[in-house]
């Protein structure tokens, strides 16, 4: 049978094309019942490893999923028990170590392991650190623990609002932007998924070192007691586990629209410049959720509301993430078909979803629009295509 979308011979006994991964057995144009990185899973799910670690998810997800578990468990255990000082570096350092054992693990770094590390962790947690220090000590401490204990005194006011709910995540993106665009600007790491890699890295670097600022009384204050309990509970799952996986996903969506299709990177396109608005409006709603809710009487609530918002945000962004990584690796693969039947070094592109077409395409293989309605230049192309035949 034959592929109705890169038109390739399909053998009868294959569920996928083998050159462009659509489903042949489905009424399913865009495969959204099958993840193209993990095909068991639908596009449209709530998969969290698959969506950050996707490299992974198809070889051996469970195993950064156990690793999560256990990093999220002993934070709970641990705070529990009143070790707040061991409780928060397990929480602050749990998302770091685990994304970077998935570094080596699926050799991100194409044998460069130092400048990977270095500037997509290193320089984002130096510059998260000092700008999450600049600002505590300019405006005073913003986070949920502000209003602990002082409920009737305390109260959010506007200018702490714009400080705590758009300075500071706008400025934060800024920052987690920095190391994966060097990164994605280089030859061998252009790749649609290298940017959004090196995006979560990002964001989960500056999140350990804004937890590190923010609560160094906690790590150096040592042993807490268990009546607080559920406050540190809640706390450290939000610090260790809430922001660094929404501040990720949310730099790892504009990262991987820099990185882009086929070869080279897109750059500094208008869906990168989307991308960017999209991460720094998700950040801000998440920062300005926790401020309010940082005011609530009840601390435990407030964390627990403030979780819940998180969640919230992610889930989103995880949705978002997926559509466009997913979307990105079927074109990918419709692009390097046509590059691979191209019959000379020059390729025609779609006027309206810019991928490349086929060789004596009437109408694109991606979009299905006609070519010969597009306009002169694609016009000219096919009929010089059919002159040759």
């Amino acid at each position: 049978m034959q592929c109705t979308r890169c038109h390739a011979d399909v053998p009868e006994a294959a569920h996928y094309c083998q050159v462009c991964g659509l489903d042949a057995h489905a009424d399913d144009g865009a495969r959204k019942a099958s993840f193209a990185a993990k095909p068991n899973e639908s596009v449209v799910s709530l998969k969290l490893v698959s969506t950050i670690m996707p490299r992974g998810a198809a070889v051996r997800p469970m195993t950064y999923q156990f690793a999560l578990g256990l990093a999220l468990l002993a934070t709970v255990i641990v705070a529990a028990t009143g070790a707040l000082p061991i409780a928060v570096l397990i929480a602050a350092f749990a998302m770091p170590l685990v994304y970077i054992v998935y570094l080596y693990d699926v050799n991100m770094w194409e044998d460069e392991p130092v400048l990977v590390t270095g500037l997509a962790f290193l320089l984002t947690a130096v510059l998260g650190g000092a700008w999450t220090w600049l600002w505590l000590a300019l405006r005073g401490p913003l986070s949920p623990a502000a209003s602990w204990g002082d409920t009737e005194t305390l109260a959010p006011t506007f200018g702490g609002f714009l400080i705590a709910a758009l300075l500071v995540p706008v400025v934060g993106e800024a920052i987690r932007q920095i190391g994966p665009v060097v990164l994605a600007a280089r030859p061998e790491f252009d790749d649609l998924m290298d940017g959004l890699t090196f995006g979560v890295i990002s964001g989960v670097a500056f999140a350990t070192a804004d937890t590190l600022v923010k609560h160094w009384p906690l790590i150096t204050g040592g042993y807490a007691g268990v009546s607080d309990a559920p406050t540190w509970i809640s706390l450290l799952v939000l610090e260790g586990f809430v922001k660094p996986l929404l501040m990720g996903t949310a730099t790892g969506i504009a990262c991987a629209e820099f990185s882009g299709l086929g070869e080279g990177y897109d750059g500094f396109s208008p869906r990168y410049f989307r991308g960017v608005a999209e991460a720094v409006g998700a950040n801000v709603l998440f920062a300005g959720g926790l401020y309010l809710l940082g005011f609530l009487g009840n601390p435990v609530l407030g964390l627990v509301l403030s979780i819940l918002w998180g969640l919230a945000i992610l889930a989103v962004l995880i949705l978002r993430i997926r559509t466009a990584l997913h979307r990105g690796l079927m074109e990918a693969a419709l692009e390097s078909t046509a590059r691979a039947r191209s019959a000379g070094p020059n390729l025609e592109f779609c006027p309206s979803c810019e991928m490349p077409l086929l060789p004596s395409a009437l109408f694109c293989s991606n979009c299905g629009v006609s070519v010969r309605a597009a306009g002169k230049a694609p016009h000219a192309h096919v009929e010089s295509t059919e002159s040759q035949a």
